[in-house]
């Protein structure tokens, strides 16, 4: 594939990763029933699961095609891992932060037809990422902002390095990665209204500045400086602890694995 191939797959993955997962925050986490006393949606659960759920889908999608990275922190952690070339980093990184944009984009929009519209100068408006008073959902301070996303994203690439090795199963890597992701927004929505990702801290965080609020957008340099600090560790962890050499055995190959195939 050409490098404008899997930067535009990586666009598109992206934008669907945006649509769906901050678009369910946006639309469907909560809205008026029939009861007005009883309001329905998928809560706080089905956020996470939208999030687990949008890449896990574009992995298989498009994983065959640029690797399904969606998240400048992923490719700066693969990156680490020796995983990917450096060269590659700011075409990738464009493209998702675009794909990222346009898909925040497309949420405002449809948000924006609601009868009774959006709230763009709320704190989180539009499922901007935050800390502080002002930014996390239960008022996280800064440091705990910058412990979460540091230490999420660190487990994030481990999970991603660890599923996609090449001694790991294939086919349950899309599936274990959106389940990690979908475990850390359970962990870290109150916190940060959870990032690990900057492409996705930053779409939002621009499409609600345009309305007058700056709190995402003044707040966006830690969800880009935390999430790819943890992404490196991770990846150079990997590289020198758990990556795989010439005379690993995929698991699949193990003599314990030939015995349950047996049995």
């Amino acid at each position: 594939m050409t490098l404008k191939t899997r930067c535009l797959a990586e666009l598109i993955g992206t934008l669907w990763l945006v649509l769906g997962g901050c678009g369910s925050a946006v639309l469907a986490a909560s809205f008026p029933s029939g009861d007005a006393t009883n309001p329905v949606g998928i809560g706080f659960l089905g956020v996470a699961l939208a999030f687990g759920l949008t890449v896990m889908t574009m992995a298989y999608a498009i994983g065959h095609i640029s690797g399904c990275h969606l998240n400048p922190a992923v490719s700066f952690g693969l990156w680490a891992c020796k995983r990917f070339p450096g060269s590659e980093l700011l075409p990738y990184i464009f493209a998702q932060v675009i794909g990222a944009s346009i898909g925040a984009l497309i949420v405002l929009v449809i948000a924006s037809g609601s009868v009774s519209g959006i709230d763009l100068s709320s704190a989180n408006a539009l499922a901007s990422n935050g800390f502080g008073e002002a930014g996390s959902p239960g008022g996280y301070s800064l440091l705990a902002g910058a412990v979460s996303e540091i230490v999420l994203t660190f487990f994030f690439l481990v999970a991603i390095l660890g599923a996609t090795d090449r001694r790991a199963p294939v086919a349950l890597a899309p599936a274990a990665i959106g389940m990690m992701l979908t475990l850390i927004h359970l962990i870290s929505i109150p916190v940060t209204n959870t990032s690990v990702n900057p492409a996705r801290s930053f779409g939002p965080a621009l499409m609600v500045a345009f309305s007058g609020n700056l709190v995402p957008l003044s707040q966006l340099w830690l969800f880009w400086v935390a999430p790819i600090a943890g992404a490196i560790v991770a990846g150079f962890l990997y590289l020198q602890m758990f990556e795989a050499s010439s005379s690993d055995t995929p698991i699949e190959d193990t003599p314990v694995e030939d015995t349950l195939v047996e049995e």
